[in-house]
């Protein structure tokens, strides 16, 4: 299948709707190309004319993913962002995540609604830090995995090196899909596996085959050193690993491979192809007191991104929503788990990255986004009226701690809701001290930092700085006994700060400071995650 033929498939069946939902997230290392294949893959589906490049030329087409201004300027991924698009008899809602490490909580929050993903690894670098970080957070859930070897066209690792490295530090099962005839200079397309076909690099078939055999009577192949060799590290590759089988690959050990060029375009439209036929429907999700089924006919989702302001002129606050179950229709009410409290859903939307469309109706695996005005928060469970819990959306705690400092002190009630939209958003974590009324920021990485205070500068209107505080650990404390935590809070009151649910947290110099209040309260818990519900 190649670019110019992607969408020219067979009718699919007709089968109940939930069915014909791939909800997938694509996460990788930073610059290995992941906004790169998301732009590439809506354009093999004919969802854009033009892929945008990621970094470009002033007034280049911009990408559909990364819409906002400071995504564009720094060339990364800063936020999740969703697009929904028509493939194939199937919708697809693709989730496209930070790969940078200090946005790794936004990206682990995007992870729980997905079903599948796409991993993305540079041929010049193998596995990196951060793909080897959301490969574990894949594994705990059992998400199964489509690995996309990308940059093909240029230098890099050999085919076989690569899956050994893939292989040994992921401890996953790979099956070739896609298999590269040469790399850099040398590459001259590749061999489509499922389609029994040899691809120019230009992604036109150049020969067809019943086994590989077959190519060796084909004379201008056999006259190809390049080929050859690709022949022959196939033959390898496949004698030592496993064939294809679905069952495997949906509980999470297998994984499909097929070399690539996001870049050039090469073999997106067939991992296209391969997203479509064997990933996986919606799954159950975990919840309390029990799993919720796809099939279930009772309407139900969960809260898992809050995002300000995508409408800088009209203020907006869209929480996206990931639909576990049941036929959703606009206008039905459901109730807030958390609050008690039914809420009803006028005008939900589906999006294209900063491009939205009202959702008439919407089944389970599809992404909706619901207006609200602070109402709905990271974690929240919408149902049709039964008590359930989605579980598995945690809070981290922080690496970095810092004070707030207001340069303009007339703007104190702006900075306190800016602080509590992107709090409630999750770009950073936002703690009040029971002694004093300093605000005290937490993030994972100083890159968070930059980005909290360029957007509260820019959407609020709200210059900011930060400042150095005494602190280096944050751990949510908890006990069973609750005149145990009542004495601890007594003791240590200038350390104690609440996060913006009111919930207690425990500031320390330092990690001997904790583990040291650890021996002195055996009865409490210090937790380094704490569930959102």
């Amino acid at each position: 299948m190649t670019m110019s033929t992607a969408a020219e498939v067979k009718a699919r069946p007709i089968v109940e709707a939930f069915r014909t939902r791939r909800t997938f997230a694509i996460i990788s290392h930073p610059d290995a190309g992941k906004t790169t294949l998301t732009e590439r893959l809506l354009s093999a589906a004919g969802a854009i004319q033009q892929a945008g490049a990621v970094r470009g030329k002033a007034g280049a087409r911009s990408t559909r993913s990364d819409w906002m201004e400071i995504e564009q300027q720094r060339g990364i991924s800063i936020t999740s962002s969703v697009m929904t698009f028509e493939f194939d008899g199937l919708t697809m809602n693709l989730l496209d995540t930070p790969g940078h490490s200090d946005f790794s909580e936004d990206t682990y929050r995007t992870l729980t609604a997905v079903d599948a993903a796409i991993m993305v690894i540079d041929a010049a670098k193998g596995i990196e830090s951060q793909t080897l970080k959301l490969f574990e957070v894949c594994r705990l859930r059992d998400i199964p995995i489509i690995t996309f070897i990308n940059k093909v066209d240029r230098e890099g690792l050999a085919p076989l090196d690569l899956i050994d490295e893939i292989q040994s530090k992921l401890a996953l099962d790979l099956t070739p899909v896609l298999w590269p005839i040469g790399q850099g200079v040398d590459f001259g397309g590749y061999l489509d596996l499922q389609e029994k076909r040899v691809v120019s690099p230009q992604g036109k078939p150049i020969a067809e085959y019943n086994a590989i055999e077959d190519l060796l009577d084909n004379e201008s192949l056999v006259d190809n050193a390049v080929f050859m060799t690709a022949i022959e590290t196939l033959e390898m590759a496949t004698a030592m690993l496993p064939a294809f089988d679905l069952k495997t690959f949906h509980e999470g050990h297998l994984s499909p491979v097929l070399f690539g060029s996001a870049l050039k375009g090469i073999g997106v439209a067939e991992l296209l192809r391969t997203l479509g036929e064997w990933g996986p429907e919606p799954r159950p999700q975990p919840a309390i007191p029990e799993p919720i089924q796809p099939d279930d006919s009772k309407v139900s989702g969960f809260v898992f991104k809050v995002q300000a302001n995508m409408d800088a002129n009209h203020r907006d606050r869209i929480a996206f929503v990931r639909l576990c179950s049941g036929t959703f229709v606009r206008g039905m009410r459901l109730k807030n788990v958390r609050s008690g409290k039914d809420m009803a859903v006028s005008n939900p939307m589906f999006f294209f990255g900063h491009d939205r469309e009202l959702a008439e109706q919407a089944v389970a695996g599809d992404i909706v986004g619901i207006p609200n005005h602070g109402t709905l928060s990271v974690g929240d469970t919408l149902t049709e009226g039964a008590n359930i819990n989605v579980t598995g959306i945690p809070n981290f705690a922080p690496e970095i701690i810092r004070r707030v400092r207001l340069t303009d002190h007339m703007k104190t009630k702006q900075m306190a809701k800016a602080l509590s939209d992107l709090a409630e958003e999750g770009v950073a974590q936002v703690f009040r001290r029971v002694l004093g009324s300093d605000w005290i920021v937490g993030v994972v990485g100083p890159l968070q930092l930059e980005v909290l205070g360029a957007r509260i500068a820019k959407e609020y209107g709200v210059p900011i700085t930060f400042e150095s505080l005494n602190f280096e650990v944050a751990r949510w404390i908890e006990s069973d006994d609750p005149e145990e935590l009542k004495k601890f809070i007594a003791v240590q009151k200038t350390n104690i700060a609440e996060d913006r649910t009111g919930a207690p947290v425990f500031l320390a110099q330092n990690a001997w400071w904790a583990d040291r209040a650890k021996q002195d309260f055996p009865k409490l818990r210090f937790m380094t995650t704490k569930e959102r519900h």
